[in-house]
């Protein structure tokens, strides 16, 4: 099956009541997983992939080279969309479409609005050409993703009537407002603003994004579904439990050094991991 765009899948998701996990690509492994548990699941699957994992696996090019290489080894059916996360750029957003990705996001959230506006119109335009879908982001999310760190207490939340403005003004397939959620570990309690929530959901009526999926806790994740958001991100869970996993086969076997050994098991955690939020997110077997 060939890859697509986000956008129909999204658009059901939003219109049946659930939300469609996007789950980043670090190495074969994860992507190993990642597909694998789609395909179980029976559940459409966004591989994510911020632009340092793309330099750190070799290039836009080699990631999608290898995502499709595995849907053709594995027999994968079911819908897979291949995601530029946080794009910092026009350029690097259309130098994703040409190496074959079906999805980008243009993040212009750090720029003023009008900034942010005028950017992410210049990315839709490109990938509307072609087929491929976008996403835009509006506030500040906490954490870090990549290089890029902003502390939870700068963090700033998404104005209602900005995002209408944005949303209308540039014709993006899906949109990420910063309600509370950051990318990583919490430090403290997840503190989404639903109030917040309901109205940009009402505003723009296109499918929602929420990043920094990890560590939400189900009811919350429930309530965001609710609420308009038909694609919630996961990297973060992801990655602790495939560190857990190394860690644990090196301990019990510390003289091992085949890395098939101790990289296949992180990636049967990351495959059970994946299953468990397509389960929780409501995606399993609608494929």
């Amino acid at each position: 099956m060939p890859l697509v765009s986000m956008k129909d899948m999204l658009n059901k998701a939003k219109a049946e009541g659930y939300a469609v996990g996007q789950f980043n690509l670090n190495n074969l492994e994860f992507t190993q997983a990642i597909l694998q548990a789609a395909e179980e699941e029976k559940s459409p699957v966004i591989c994510g992939v911020s632009e340092g994992a793309a330099r750190y696996m070799g290039g836009f090019k080699t990631v999608v080279a290898m995502v499709k290489a595995l849907m053709d080894d594995y027999n994968i059916t079911v819908p897979v969309a291949i995601h530029l996360d946080h794009g910092s750029s026009f350029e690097k957003c259309v130098e994703a479409i040409h190496a074959g990705f079906t999805s980008v996001m243009i993040d212009g959230s750090h720029h003023p609005l009008e900034e942010n506006i005028a950017i992410t119109k210049q990315v839709v335009a490109v990938a509307h050409a072609l087929g491929v879908s976008v996403e835009a982001e509006l506030g500040r999310i906490g954490g870090q993703e990549d290089d890029l760190v902003v502390d939870e207490a700068e963090a700033a939340y998404a104005i209602p009537a900005e995002c209408k403005e944005l949303v209308e003004s540039t014709g993006v397939d899906c949109f990420a407002p910063a309600l509370g959620s950051v990318h990583g570990p919490y430090k403290g309690e997840p503190n989404l603003g639903f109030d917040r929530m309901k109205e940009i959901d009402e505003l723009v009526g296109i499918p929602l994004v929420l990043h920094g999926g990890t560590g939400i806790p189900t009811a919350d994740i429930k309530k965001a579904i609710e609420f308009g958001h038909a694609k919630i991100n996961v990297n973060t869970e992801n990655q602790i439990s495939s560190a857990a996993a190394v860690r644990e086969t090196l301990a019990a076997k510390p003289n091992e050094y085949d890395p098939r050994k101790y990289l296949g098991p992180a990636r049967d955690a990351i495959k059970e991991t994946v299953k468990g939020k397509m389960r929780e997110f409501g995606s399993s077997n609608k494929a």
